[in-house]
């Protein structure tokens, strides 16, 4: 009986203290876990995150029918690009040419690689070094639109950037 009793007061003391004892210990998990700028490191939000690039930067650039041109446009988003890749050095990039699906495979791959060209020479004159981008083309092969109207082939007709942490694009 003498253990219970002890057992029942130990209880009812760490009980009353709960209180006391929850503060100090305590993780508020509405705090959000910001970083020191206010922001989620690696989320949107976070000026130095490929998300962040992806969506407020831009990381695509459309084409004209068979054209490999910059639009002004175009050139926007690729300053904005080539000012955040100067910004974030750690960070290369693989710049994928696309084509809608009319024409051939061999056309498309070859205008692929024109639009992605392209876009690398417009970052190298904004001062991005060549030795962090490379291009590759995928023609018509991988379209992000799947119909055949014009304004699927309009979004397929594109330059992505690509972004990768470190060296090995």
């Amino acid at each position: 009986m003498k253990p219970f009793a002890i057992l029942i007061a130990a209880t009812f003391a760490l009980a009353a203290c709960g209180d006391r004892l929850g503060g100090g210990n305590a993780v508020d998990l509405n705090a959000g876990g910001s970083g020191a700028g206010g922001f989620v490191p690696g989320s949107a939000s976070d000026p130095a995150s490929v998300a962040y690039f992806q969506q407020s930067v831009g990381d695509r650039v459309l084409f004209a029918v068979d054209q490999s041109t910059l639009s002004p446009e175009a050139q926007n988003t690729l300053s904005a690009q080539a000012r955040w890749l100067l910004a974030n050095p750690a960070y290369t990039a693989l710049i994928e040419g696309h084509a809608d699906e009319q024409g051939t495979r061999e056309y498309n791959l070859a205008l692929g690689g024109r639009r992605a060209n392209a876009a690398r020479d417009y970052l190298v004159s904004q001062g991005v070094p060549t030795t962090r981008l490379r291009t590759i083309s995928y023609g018509k092969e991988r379209p992000i639109q799947v119909c055949s109207t014009e304004a699927c082939y309009s979004q397929n007709r594109r330059a992505v950037t690509v972004l990768s942490a470190g060296a090995g694009v």
